[in-house]
């Protein structure tokens, strides 16, 4: 009995070695598909709960009535950027729901992004405007920023998406 101990327990490491290494493929894999649908995103996205993503529980989701936003956009290529400048990108919005649209918070997905935004109610019919700023000091190589935006639609929440591939300058220049 002794004896088949160690190949029953060799047969087991190796199991759970496999089954490790192939879920970490799975993790390259969802990011590929995440990557590819926010590329594939049209110039006529509406949020829908197919292309947002949920925030943690203290991002305040707005109470009351519902309505629908649809952005002119919902990326943009900024192409190439100087290191340390400074650009900036305005995406367009519209209340195409029944409701005052309220964005109750813009929220970059880092520190060297910074929004301003439409604070008042948004009538229906009636056009907004989320204002990105990126400074690229200290960045270099391909950038891709996000800013999520919750708001009394449904689902609560956008995910607006920036790129820009930050050039380093020469420093024998």
């Amino acid at each position: 009995m002794k004896r088949m101990r160690l190949p029953i327990s060799m047969l087991i490491f190796a199991l759970v070695s496999i089954l490790m290494v192939s879920c970490q493929g799975d993790k390259d894999g969802a990011k590929d598909a995440a990557r590819e649908e926010l590329e594939n995103t049209g110039a006529d996205a509406v949020a829908t709960s197919a292309n947002t993503v949920q925030t943690p529980a203290a991002d305040a989701v707005p109470v009351g009535p519902t309505t629908t936003v649809t952005f002119a956009e919902t990326k943009h290529d900024f192409g190439m950027i100087e290191q340390g400048e400074k650009v900036s990108h305005t995406f367009t919005f519209t209340n195409t729901g029944n409701e005052p649209l309220v964005l109750s918070n813009v929220k970059p997905s880092c520190g060297c992004t910074t929004p301003s935004w439409t604070k008042e109610p948004v009538a229906p019919g009636d056009e907004g405007k989320i204002e990105v700023q990126f400074d690229s000091k200290g960045k270099s190589g391909k950038q891709t920023k996000t800013v999520t935006i919750t708001a009394n639609t449904d689902p609560a929440t956008t995910i607006l998406t920036f790129t820009g591939e930050i050039q380093v300058p020469d420093a024998s220049s």
